[in-house]
């Protein structure tokens, strides 16, 4: 997801025309599935109908379908016919996805006696509006959700629908900081009085929101919310060290697109999460250690662009931080920023992007000896040695390893 705004345009006209101009956005022709192939009733709902509104359609949408009944046979079905993947995901609500190629699309039996009263169960008003799919397309809007999102509010439905999916209270805050949805106040109001509830929301399904959230354009004015609230305070950060508590982000210029794509997400998750709050809701162990090496590095800056630090502590800096480094560049003063920045986005600079001139492999064959934990000791010296310009060339390394050889080889 590009961290790059674009102009929100927003449709406008009477009903007849909105609804022409949200088909043409959502462009069926290109769904896998096409309108025969769904029942009488079928209905469009949730953020593709929102995003059409909002012109912020992607390539491939993820189609979230209403049907009045049997959802699941559908979806079977369906998956059947167009050579694709059936999950069930509910079985008791009558729920299913079904994966064609990139697309997914998920079916649900309609909840009530009528789609009004489906649309009346969802989280906010922007999120129900729906699309009666048909040879004439109808908007269907009983919680006067466009308006909501022209004026940019995001309002619950119900306060109740909110606490029987606990996961709704943080997915408000995910919209804010994708859509720049403001939520009003008395939603925000009930939401603070029952932060309590997402502990229990299962950990993947809190980790899938925040890895929305914090790529989204707005998502540091959001931060600051969840945080003073405490929506997330059984996995935020201990602020033993006031330094550790938030990384910077207030000048971000000296980025390109792709490296605000790299730091931002990373920063704010930091800032966000504990390194045991990122595990216990299940993130991966790349993340982990990319916001644990983060997190220590940024207690470890000297303010003078790491210039204390010796030449073993620096060139683990830049292993540890290799792929990431544009996030630990925002913590730099400024007149350090354009110098890092150069130098990391040099693939040959040998201290930012550290390697070993001779691999394990020639190394095994120059001193005749087999596989050991020698070896990697070599190539970190190696590597050092390279990255503080001690080897010009070839021969430089193969001399530096004989020498390193003849050192150590009683203490193999």
């Amino acid at each position: 997801m590009s961290l790059i705004h674009t102009n929100v345009s927003f449709l406008e006209g009477d009903e007849a025309s909105l609804t022409k101009l949200v088909w043409e956005r959502l462009e069926p022709s290109r769904w896998p599935v096409s309108l025969d192939d769904l029942p009488k009733g079928a209905a469009l709902v949730g953020g593709s109908v929102r995003d059409a509104f909002l012109n912020k359609i992607h390539h491939k949408l993820d189609l979230d379908l209403i049907v009045p009944s049997n959802a699941i046979d559908l979806a079977q079905k369906l998956a059947i016919k167009k050579s694709g993947t059936c999950v069930v995901l509910d079985s008791q609500r009558d729920i299913a996805r079904v994966v064609i190629k990139e697309w997914n699309i998920d079916i649900a039996s309609q909840v009530g006696k009528s789609l009004n009263e489906d649309l009346y169960r969802r989280d906010f008003t922007v999120n129900a509006i729906a699309l009666k799919l048909g040879s004439f397309p109808e908007i269907v809007d009983p919680q006067g959700g466009i308006d909501d999102l022209k004026e940019r509010k995001l309002i619950a439905v119900t306060k109740k629908n909110l606490i029987e999916d606990p996961l709704r209270l943080l997915r408000g805050f995910r919209l804010s900081a994708e859509l720049n949805l403001l939520l009003d106040s008395q939603t925000l109001e009930f939401i603070t009085s029952n932060v309590k509830y997402l502990e229990r929301v299962a950990a993947e399904r809190i980790k899938v929101e925040l890895e929305r959230l914090v790529k989204g354009f707005w998502a540091d004015e959001v931060i600051k919310v969840i945080q003073r609230i405490g929506l997330l305070e059984p996995w935020e950060p201990h602020k033993i060290h006031s330094k550790a508590e938030s990384l910077s982000l207030t000048n971000i210029s000296s980025l390109n697109a792709n490296e605000q794509e790299i730091a931002l997400p990373l920063i704010r998750l930091t800032n966000l999460l504990s390194d045991q709050g990122l595990k216990d809701l299940g993130f991966s162990r790349k993340k982990i250690k990319d916001s644990f090496s983060l997190r220590y590095w940024y207690q470890r800056n000297d303010g003078l662009a790491f210039q204390t630090l010796n030449e073993n502590q620096r060139i683990q800096l830049h292993k540890d931080l290799e792929n990431t480094m544009p996030a630990l560049i925002l913590q730099l003063p400024s007149s350090e920023q354009n110098i890092w920045l150069s130098r990391w986005r040099d693939a040959q600079d040998p201290l930012f992007h550290p390697r070993s001139p001779l691999d394990g492999y020639t190394l095994k064959k120059i001193f005749n000896a087999p596989q050991g934990p020698w070896i990697g000791k070599l190539m970190n010296f190696l590597c050092k040695e390279k990255a503080f310009g001690r080897l010009q060339n070839r021969q430089d390394a193969v001399q530096s390893a004989f020498y390193w050889w003849e050192q150590n080889q009683p203490l193999l």
